[in-house]
């Protein structure tokens, strides 16, 4: 195998695991968060200074509770903006 292809499949071998991880980021948010919190814990128990780094930037970042966090779960934070919303109503055909 050329030196240019094993390049080509380990750039494409990237790319989707990226965009796999980024549709599981979008899809189950809870369980990627754990996951991460799984992978940064044995990180921050280690002694250097560089791998503690690592660590603390693969850890997710907490929820805070405020509005300024993004979480969206109680409805109440982001653009106000948003359209009222429509209620769709049916009729019978008539003849």
């Amino acid at each position: 195998m050329s030196t240019n292809l094993l390049l080509q499949y380990a750039v494409i071998a990237l790319l989707v695991a990226v965009s796999c991880w980024t549709a599981l980021r979008k899809l189950a948010p809870k369980t990627t968060s754990r996951m991460q919190a799984g992978a940064a814990a044995p990180l921050l128990r280690q002694r250097g200074a560089f791998v503690q780094r690592v660590g603390r930037w693969i850890q997710p970042k907490g929820a805070t509770g405020d509005c300024g966090d993004g979480c969206g779960t109680c409805g109440t934070c982001g653009p106000s903006d948003a359209p009222a919303e429509k209620t769709v109503t049916f009729h019978p055909h008539r003849k």
